[in-house]
């Protein structure tokens, strides 16, 4: 029944135990129940509430990109309709915002997207969303830190306003501007990390809502001048959608990343007071607000200033200065600072969780697992990733590496939604133990009658047994899949799934393959993700999904069409990126490769894993706290 997966102990050769490791399995609750002496003082405090988890959302959530994206977009691709790519954006993103509404409160340890890809896919896959995650929080706060000092100039006056120490500087003989301001600021925000959990929301609630006071205003006097002045934004003759329908849609697919930013509620689930309650509403009333507050402020700005005629770069505050309103200027400049420094604070906040997560399994230096007793935070992780993220800010412009972070933000969105669809159909049924429950396990394994044979993790129990593909269910007179060929049919099901959403998304990107290759192969997706749905729609789903990891949270609706049509937006994203954003990641990531081959796959807590079947597992604890008594 038990079985060590040590994948230097094993017979099959190094390149079986390589593959078996990428598929290794830990359990929901592993920090809380791994071994009492190696973690215990890995607790991060409970204190976060509805509140705290608002403010987090939607501080990380509404940057500054809404001060400059509603021009951007309206200029180029949606019109007046504006209003609309935000909303079909927010209802994608909401998409995403139901998977990780039922992993969060299922699972709600550090970790988010890393920690549920352990949980349902495996180790391989988990470590690459852990890793992109990693890239994608620290360019995403340095980028964020180097916006900050344009806008601070502009508040003293312009660019010379600032005193020489904050002020940007070019190094003699090198094409380097070095930003001090933004460094600084990157400082400031992880020694405020540092207090505490409770301490630093509480900091990033007051600026976000210094923000959303100013977007409030914007949106206020914003509708006073437009109802003085007639809209004369809405009264083109080229009507409410310029560049057609086909614009709007390509609108939606560029704000959809103004949305990114919800998932910093799910890295703080081991932090929150009642995750299964309050995780849930914190996600969905952030993204609510996020995408009522992304529509007023469009509706308002297009309909004051025609969008042929917004400023791509200050739409806002052009809007308000072609009305004569030039104080108003210095308020929405205001309010993108305060929006630049809560998205700082949204920024820095996951990646010592997903660090300290990492740590914890054993895939990181334990270092980094490190949680302070009195500030209850993992201040070593923080202080790491205030330094990296200060250490670009101030030497590199990090603008042309910004595509960056939507790889692993897109990344994590997919593997989240697959993980959805395993957990409803085939979840884990078998458990790590720890090595030293061998003999305990064991001797549970001969009063069942099983001999213990070592089995591959995937890896079925006896070839010879016959298992009918179908079996009759007498009592109802019909004909049903039995339970071990359901899972098979619902594992390669997810997998085509997923194969057909790719081929699907590839093919209709590339407009410049010929379309005897284009059509065959949109075909080919189109049909796989057809039959993964199908599939998926007609057998039942695994009834340990009730009691699969935290019961009682919410359960995401419409499954398995919801998840699936959340894998093919993101992935359509993902392919759509382009060539020289995926050079630069795949750089990092055969950085990771080699990092997790050489380190991490050797350290992993699960290396000399024994796993036992779930329902042996409760019998072999409660004869190991026997022996114990």
């Amino acid at each position: 029944m038990g079985f060590l997966v040590d994948t230097q102990k094993e017979g099959g050769g190094h390149s079986w135990g390589y593959l078996r490791s990428l598929v290794r399995r830990k359990q929901v609750d592993s920090a809380a129940s791994a071994e009492p002496h190696s973690h215990h003082h890995h607790q991060l405090a409970k204190a976060l509430t509805v509140p705290h988890l608002i403010a987090i959302g939607v501080g990380a959530t509404i940057g500054a990109g809404v001060y400059i994206l509603v021009g951007t977009v309206a200029r180029e691709h949606s019109g007046p309709s504006l209003a609309l790519s935000f909303l079909i954006a927010g209802i994608a993103a909401a998409l995403s915002a139901f998977c990780y509404a039922e992993l969060s409160s299922r699972c709600p340890s550090a970790g988010s997207a890393y920690h549920y890809s352990y949980i349902c896919v495996g180790e391989g896959v988990a470590w690459l969303i852990g890793w992109a995650l990693i890239l994608e929080y620290t360019i995403g706060g340095s980028a964020v830190a180097r916006g900050i000092s344009p806008n601070l100039a502009l508040i003293f006056g312009g660019e010379d306003g600032l005193p020489s120490i904050l002020a940007r500087h070019q190094i003699p003989g090198l094409d380097v501007v070095v930003d001090p301001s933004a460094a600084i600021l990157v400082f400031i925000v992880t020694g405020l990390l540092c207090l505490g959990i409770k301490e630093s929301t509480f900091a990033q609630g007051i600026v976000t809502a210094a923000n959303v006071c100013v977007l409030l205003f914007v949106i206020v006097a914003g509708s006073y001048l437009g109802f003085k002045t007639g809209w004369a934004g809405y009264e083109l003759s080229s009507g409410f959608f310029p560049f057609g329908v086909d614009g709007m849609f390509a609108g939606s697919a560029t704000v959809f990343f103004a949305f990114i930013g919800f998932d910093s509620v799910a890295s703080a689930a081991e932090e929150v007071k009642n995750p299964q309650r309050d995780l849930p509403i914190g996600i969905a009333l952030s993204l609510f607000l996020c995408c009522a507050v992304y529509m007023m402020v469009s509706i308002v700005i297009v309909g004051l200033v025609p969008y042929y005629a917004m400023d791509p770069d200050t739409p806002i505050s052009s809007a308000f200065a072609s009305h004569d309103m030039q104080w108003a200027v210095y308020l929405i400049t205001l309010g993108a600072v305060m929006a630049l420094c809560s998205a700082l604070m949204g920024a820095l906040l996951p990646q010592p969780r997903i660090l300290m997560a990492m740590a914890r399994d054993g895939l990181l230096p334990s270092l980094f697992s490190d949680v302070n007793r009195g500030t209850q935070v993992p201040v070593k992780a923080t202080i790491a990733t205030g330094l990296c993220a200060a250490t670009l800010a101030f030497f590199m412009d990090v603008s042309q590496l910004a595509g960056m972070v939507s790889v692993g933000t897109l990344l994590a969105f997919t593997m989240v939604a697959v993980s959805v669809l395993i957990l409803r159909y085939v979840p884990p049924d078998e458990l790590p133990l720890p090595a030293s429950l061998q003999d305990r396990i064991d001797a549970v394994s001969f009063i069942s009658g099983d001999n213990s044979n070592k089995q591959p993790l995937l890896g079925e129990s006896d070839a010879s047994v016959h298992f009918p593909v179908i079996e009759k269910q007498e009592a109802l007179g019909c004909w049903v899949l039995s339970e071990k060929n359901r899972r098979k049919v619902a594992g390669w099901s997810i997998m085509f799934t997923c194969i057909g959403a790719f081929l699907l998304s590839y093919a209709a990107s590339s407009l410049n393959f010929p379309g005897v290759i284009r059509y065959p192969l949109c075909g080919i997706g189109g049909s796989l993700l057809l039959a993964g749905l199908i599939a998926l729609s007609s057998i039942d789903q695994d009834g340990a999904r009730h009691t699969f990891g935290h019961s009682g949270g919410f359960i995401c609706p419409f499954v398995p069409l919801l998840p699936i049509i959340c894998i093919l937006i993101n992935m359509y994203l993902l392919v759509n990126l382009g060539s020289a954003t995926w050079a630069r990641v795949s750089v990092w990531l055969v950085i990771g490769v080699l990092v997790y081959v050489f380190y991490g796959r050797k350290h992993s807590s699960l290396a000399n894993a024994v796993y036992v079947t779930t329902a042996h597992a409760e019998e072999i604890y409660r004869e190991h706290e026997a022996s114990l008594a």
